[in-house]
């Protein structure tokens, strides 16, 4: 093939990137044929070459260059552990890498160099400019870092910046703002303590100065004591922060402070200390991982204080990734040609100013908490908030046009939010608040199949991540032995065999309670207690007598003999007719909720009603509002038939029963997700308003099918299925489900506990 057989236009337009904040890289793009792969490479890619040569702009235009960051780092102040060099500090920048992704979208090489020297450094970084829109350097230890991140910063024409130092400055200083706004000081006037003077440190009053703090009222201390005009052989950058002061201890200079900053190491701190500062002091104590008084203690000492640390197992964690993300976010979708100040100050006021505003439920279910609300005890926004994403980088990207260094400015700010909004990947989303919420009350669950690999993987999984307490049951001997060969550890996690002599007792007592339940019903007394041998029964009587919280099970069986002991032993809902089953497909834009895909083969109008109600309810626990479309092949009485008359039944009998919640059918699918043919066709419906995101099958073959399809050719992750109308919880597992499915289905199991059950 030569270049006459390639449109030059075709060729420009496959690589083309796309506008700000919607970056298209090359490899999602078709290379099925012939034609994709010229197009891709040679010839094709010549276009793209020569147009970059004509205009080096170009090069965002048609690479992956402007969502591209570079973690940089030499290894030499990783954590606190110090400088334990360039290979030992490769998993730090991976993970900053994987944070990038997860909050922002931004895709990112690690670069970990063998260079110690600042030149030589900053000669390597230098070298790397055409290949990335911005650079994050990390844990480099001072006081070079300061000639490198301000070198680099001068000499590149790219955004530079070192997330040790701003980071925390960033965030902290969002955190003061509002801290001093409830205690009604005014930061030109209060006095601070700074403990610890490295790059952290002097970021932080460096950025307090340009927030309207008064150089003079902040002591600094070191190791040595507080920076005065008494202390000699201080480098330039302390010397910025001397003061002619007599007062040379952190208990001197505590006495009478508004505000303490911590930047240095646990324990530093004394209650006494925290006694002797002014009224409703500020306490930011940062140190990681155990701040220089602990929160118990600060609080105790003063119950007035305002306290932040760096952990998230307390209030008011100061977190760099409530920044960093969304900082370059917006300096790459303007192209900036640096962060700078104004792009800084942007960054804190945007974090300060989310947090008066009222937090999404998501947030709060996310967290375990029932109210949040801006004061003492939350004065900086959640790290899980999405609206970070949506608020903190167009505020950056306005700072940087405002202030001038802007190559590529948004015009339709409208628009250019609602793309970010699509990059937050409300699918990873979902799970993190499912594996949040669990963690905040992790309940007993039983895997009725412990002599699975696969369940025990997930077992220790959920054990090691505090999301639930497995119980596992099946043969002991048989379950040691796959642990030991798998290398999976489980110590301290209740095993028990149903079948064994140590459970005869445990056996006749389930089997006469479900006697009592079933008898008249095809079992007699010996059968009751029998039965019982089988774990799906043994599982399902645990829930129902309180020795467990959930049961999940399913992973090798067949459906109808899973959940037929949920329906005999433990039964439904108040006021539920009948049990559905409900899968949650996980997409970018946000979950897809569909009902009934797993029980009822033929549902009534009236049944059907019932399982859209059953199922608005659980989408209500996700703190979503339900919007829902009943599907058929029909569209609002286009056709007659008695499956299509059905659905409009149900349809109204759910207006009925929930006269608020958003619904409509009957409906096609591809319908319910076209707005504007819907808006134009039927704009009386109320769909086109929002977007659908419940969908309620007419039959069990139409919901089954659609599920699969989604799972297995659209490349969805599902959860599910999630049984609907039961009283207690108990999930049953595909065939096959992998390890990540497992274990989402158990979060999904805590959380259901934790509305139907008590400890």
């Amino acid at each position: 093939m030569n270049n006459r057989k390639i449109n030059p236009q075709d060729a420009l337009d496959y690589h083309s990137q796309g506008r700000p904040g919607k970056i298209k890289v090359v490899p999602t793009k078709n290379t099925k044929t012939q034609r994709d792969l010229s197009l891709a490479y040679s010839p094709g890619v010549a276009e793209p070459c020569l147009a970059i040569k004509d205009n080096p702009e170009d090069v965002y235009k048609y690479t992956a260059k402007g969502n591209l960051v570079a973690v940089i780092s030499n290894g030499t102040a990783v954590l606190g552990l110090g400088d334990i060099g360039p290979e030992a500090g490769k998993p730090v920048m991976e993970g900053k890498g994987v944070l990038f992704k997860i909050f922002a979208d931004i895709d990112v090489f690690d670069i970990e160099l063998n260079a110690k020297g600042v030149e030589e450094f900053i000669q390597v970084v230098k070298a790397l400019e055409p290949t990335f829109g911005g650079i994050n350097l990390e844990d480099i230890k001072a006081p070079e870092c300061f000639e490198i991140e301000r070198r680099l910063k001068e000499e590149l024409n790219i955004p530079v910046m070192h997330d040790d130092q701003h980071g925390t400055a960033i965030i902290s200083a969002a955190a003061l703002l509002n801290a001093l706004e409830l205690v009604n000081k005014k930061i030109e006037e209060v006095t601070f303590v700074v403990n610890g003077a490295g790059a952290a440190a002097i970021a932080c009053a460096k950025l307090y100065v340009a927030l309207g703090a008064r150089q003079e009222n902040i002591l600094m201390l070191d190791s040595k004591g507080v920076l005065n005009t008494t202390r000699t052989g201080l480098d330039a950058l302390k010397q910025e922060f001397v003061r002619d002061t007599p007062i040379n201890t952190l208990e001197e200079a505590m006495k009478g402070a508004d505000v303490f900053i911590g930047l240095s190491k646990a324990g530093v701190l004394t209650q006494d200390m925290v006694r002797s500062m002014a009224t409703q002091p500020l306490v930011f104590a940062m140190a990681n991982p155990d701040p220089e008084i602990t929160w118990e203690d600060a609080v105790g000492a003063r119950p007035d204080v305002i306290m932040a640390t760096g952990r998230s197992d307390y209030p008011n964690q100061v977190n760099n990734v409530l920044g960093f993300p969304f900082i370059f976010r917006g300096a790459l979708d303007v192209r900036s040609r640096q962060i700078n100040e104004e792009m800084k100050l942007a960054a804190v006021r945007s974090l300060a100013a989310l947090t008066r505003e009222p937090v999404p439920d998501m947030v709060t279910m996310a967290y375990g908490e029932k109210n949040l609300s801006f004061g003492p005890q939350y004065i900086i926004p959640k790290p899980l908030d999405p609206r970070l994403l949506t608020r903190v980088a167009p505020a950056v990207a306005r700072a940087a046009i405002e202030s001038g260094v802007a190559r590529q400015p948004i015009e339709d700010w409208e628009k250019y939010e609602q793309e970010l909004a699509a990059r937050l990947g409300l699918d990873n989303y979902v799970i993190r608040v499912l594996n949040n919420k669990a963690r905040k009350d992790p309940r007993r669950v039983v895997f009725a199949e412990a002599d699975n690999v696969k369940v025990l993987k997930a077992a220790q999984i959920v054990k090691d991540e505090g999301i639930a307490m497995p119980i596992l049951l099946g043969n002991e001997k048989r379950i040691e032995q796959l642990l030991f060969e798998n290398n999976i550890e489980l110590k301290g996690v209740q095993v028990i065999d149903p079948r064994s002599d140590e459970m005869i007792e445990k056996r006749n007592r389930f089997g006469e309670l479900f006697f009592e339940k079933r008898q008249r019903r095809g079992f007699n007394i010996y059968e009751a207690k029998k039965i019982m041998k089988e774990r799906n029964y043994f599982g399902c009587m645990m829930v129902e007598t309180g020795e467990a919280d959930a049961l999940i099970s399913g992973l090798t069986r067949n459906y109808p003999d899973t959940i037929r002991p949920a329906l005999e032993i433990i039964g439904m809902e108040e006021g539920v007719k009948k049990v559905a089953g409900m899968y949650i497909i996980l997409r970018p834009q946000g979950p897809l909720f569909l009902a009934d895909t797993t029980v009822n083969l033929n549902p009534t109008a009236e049944e059907l009603a019932d399982i859209t109600m059953l199922t608005a309810k659980e989408v209500r626990q996700f703190n979503i509002e339900p919007r829902v479309a009943m599907l058929s092949y029909s569209n609002f009485g286009s056709s007659r038939t008695p499956e299509a008359i059905m659905v409009r039944e149900a349809l109204q009998l759910v207006k009925q029963a929930d006269p608020g919640l958003v619904v409509d059918g009957e409906i096609q699918a591809s319908m319910a997700f076209n707005k504007e043919v819907l808006k134009d066709s039927y704009p009386f419906s109320p769909l086109i308003d929002g977007e659908v995101n419940t969908l309620i099958f007419p039959n069990l073959s139409a919901g089954n099918i659609a599920y699969n399809l989604l799972m297995e050719v659209g490349g969805f992750e599902v959860i599910g299925p999630v049984l609907l109308g039961l009283r207690k919880p108990v999930h049953i597992l595909q065939l096959g489900s992998s390890v990540r499915q497992i274990c989402s289905m158990v979060a999904m199991a805590v959380m259901d506990a934790q509305v139907k059950c008590t400890k």
